[in-house]
C-alpha cells in the first residue's frame, strides 16, 4: 500500500529554517541535510507504521504521533487511514517535550 504525504507549509517552514541555520557556514553540510530529510519524508509513502510512536507525547496520552529520526533532526507525523500527516521537523538537540506539547497547543487552538 502507499500513503498519500502531506507535508504543510509550517514543516517546509521547519526544514527552511534548519537549512538556513547552516547555509552561510556549510553549504555543503545544508545541502546535506536537505537531501537527508527530503530522502526520509519521500520514505514515508512506504510502510510509515514501522516507525516509533514519539515518546515524548506519552506522558500525555498522546500515541498517535510516530517518528523517523535523522541525525539530529526528528520528522513527526500521524497516519490516518491512507495519508501521512508530516507534523513538524525538529532538531533533537533542543527541549524536544515542550516543542511539541507548544506546536500542539497551537494546532488545537
Amino acid at each position: 500500500m502507499e500513503y498519500t504525504v502531506h507535508i504543510p507549509n509550517s514543516v517546509k517552514k521547519d526544514i527552511e529554517e534548519i537549512i538556513e541555520y547552516y547555509l552561510l557556514e556549510k553549504p555543503d553540510y545544508a545541502k546535506k541535510i536537505f537531501e537527508l530529510i527530503t530522502t526520509r519524508l519521500h520514505s514515508l509513502k512506504y510502510f510509515p507504521q514501522k516507525s516509533r510512536i514519539v515518546s515524548e507525547l506519552l506522558e500525555y496520552n498522546i500515541n498517535d504521533y510516530r517518528e523517523l529520526i535523522e541525525s539530529y533532526w526528528r520528522i513527526i507525523y500521524r497516519i490516518e487511514n491512507n495519508h501521512v500527516e508530516v507534523f513538524t521537523v525538529i532538531d533533537s538537540r533542543r527541549n524536544v517535550q515542550d516543542l511539541l506539547v507548544e506546536k500542539l497547543k497551537r494546532k488545537v487552538v
